[in-house]
């Protein structure tokens, strides 16, 4: 009982659906919105729970350094002639050194000088004396003299003396006489 005519009828077939876009892209938006929201709500209840076993890769700790240990020496006053053409200069000095304590070294020493009256510091101060030797009154008077002394003093302590680290060098006592 169809009472439209065949042609009205083909037309009515040939012509696309048109559907509403808005809200069918609403609807596919808030749909996506829901299902990861849904699904990432489990997996976070899941991990939470320790439910879902999770392998975190183990990065490497540094080992913490430790600080050095360091100790002072100090060097009693030391008198040297000064290496000045007039040949009438000299320098009284009085150094304290701070070293980095190494355990074996001590104990060698100390295991050494048990029985004799030796002194633990005399390759320090003839190390010392020297660089001392070598010096001269205007460069030791000069602004920076003290610094490039103190700078000469480690290198030298550090190529004669190598079980001795020195950190710092510490004037008490400084006197030139011309």
């Amino acid at each position: 009982m169809d009472t439209t005519p065949p042609v009205i009828q083909a037309k009515i077939a040939a012509e696309p659906v048109k559907l509403p876009m808005l809200p069918l892209l609403i609807a596919v938006v808030l749909g996506v919105v829901i299902a990861v929201s849904t699904v990432g709500g489990g997996v976070y209840f899941l991990l939470r729970s320790g439910k879902l076993p999770v392998q975190t890769m183990a990065v490497p700790v540094a080992p913490a350094v430790a600080p050095v240990k360091a100790h002072t020496v100090a060097l009693e006053p030391l008198l040297v002639n000064l290496a000045d053409t007039s040949g009438g200069a000299y320098l009284r000095v009085a150094l304290t050194l701070e070293v980095t304590d190494l355990a074996g070294v001590k104990e060698e020493k100390n295991s050494e000088t048990k029985g004799a009256d030796k002194d633990p510091n005399a390759a320090l101060k003839d190390t010392v004396l020297t660089v001392l030797g070598r010096q001269a009154s205007n460069t030791l008077l000069a602004p920076d003299g003290k610094d490039h002394l103190k700078q000469e003093l480690k290198t030298a302590l550090s190529e004669h003396n190598s079980e001795i680290k020195v950190i710092d060098i510490f004037f008490t006592e400084f006197l030139v006489q011309r």
